[in-house]
């Protein structure tokens, strides 16, 4: 059997963990619960990063709905009434055109009023 022959591959692995738990707190820097801690902080990478998709979703729900009650609209309310108009705008656009262009946001609940009746 052919002898196995790793100290290059093992000296690699090893830069690269260290590289990524640089920083940790004590003995999270060290080999056994450096493994450990980096299993568990790139869990929580990936938790957040599904994470940060609901929280902006969620923020700029917020934004559109303080708009549109400044017009005397709800949210839900201003939502159904686009719909109705055939009207297609992302919350993430909608939510921008709250903050920075109010005008242009208030000609949106306008058509929304219009298409609800």
């Amino acid at each position: 059997m052919a002898r196995v022959k790793r100290a290059q591959i093992r000296k690699t692995r090893k830069k690269n963990l260290f590289r990524r738990v640089r920083g940790f707190f004590v003995g999270r820097r060290r080999l056994r619960m450096a493994i450990e801690a980096r299993m568990k902080a790139e869990k929580q990478e990936f938790i957040g990063r599904k994470q940060r998709k609901r929280q902006f979703r969620v923020l700029w729900n917020q934004r559109i709905n303080a708009a549109a009650r400044l017009h005397g609209l709800s949210y839900s309310r201003m939502i159904f009434g686009l719909k109705k108009a055939g009207i297609v705008v992302n919350r993430k656009m909608m939510a921008d055109l709250a903050v920075r262009e109010p005008a242009a946001f208030e000609a949106l609940v306008v058509r929304a009023k219009s298409a609800l009746g």
